[in-house]
């Protein structure tokens, strides 16, 4: 079964933006190719049982069990060892990557305050795009009871577009709310 925001892609905005990149074929049109969510945990090295609340939350969010991403190498001034858990990471792919991203454009960005939009300047260069959001209490997955400590997450949206041009208009097709040229922070 494809989700709404699949069928909206394949449908409306891949023959639109055939029109308006000046595409001549149907496999050069930008598409998303996978969501990586990232929490990071520095207080992990001093308590590694920090960690169970956050995969918990991080796999409610994503319906999907996050990995632990762990230190390459010792850093003797953040006291990390090297193969110390510091985070834990989920990559989406597929139906999952689509339904996230239409839970997070539809029902969690609104909810964040004051809210005007995302950052344009958090493209990298090569069309991918990657959000930093404050705390994860904006997903209604996640009981407001249950979180002891408010943690941040970052979504980082990788794209087959070539250039920040061409990832943002897949991006603007699909729903995410860009904020206006003069109300960025």
């Amino acid at each position: 079964m494809a989700t709404r925001l699949k069928d909206k892609y394949v449908k409306e905005i891949k023959p639109a933006l055939l029109k308006e990149l000046g595409l001549k074929n149907t496999m050069a049109v930008p598409r998303l190719e996978k969501i990586v969510l990232n929490m990071g945990l520095g207080e992990a090295t001093q308590n590694v049982k920090v960690m169970d609340p956050l995969m918990a939350d991080l796999g409610l969010i994503t319906g999907q069990k996050p990995v632990v991403t762990r230190a390459k190498k010792s850093i003797a001034a953040f006291k990390v060892r090297e193969g110390m858990p510091i985070g834990a990471m989920v990559t989406l792919r597929g139906e999952k990557m689509y339904e996230f991203l239409d839970r997070l454009i539809s029902t969690a960005l609104p909810r964040v305050r004051d809210f005007k939009g995302v950052s344009t300047k958090s493209f990298d260069g090569r069309g991918n795009y990657t959000l930093g959001i404050r705390d994860q209490l904006i997903f209604p997955e996640i009981d407001y009871d249950s979180i002891n400590q408010v943690r941040g997450l970052d979504v980082a949206i990788t794209t087959t577009a070539v250039t920040d041009e061409q990832a943002r208009a897949l991006l603007t097709g699909l729903g995410l709310p860009f904020a206006a040229a003069g109300s960025e922070r």
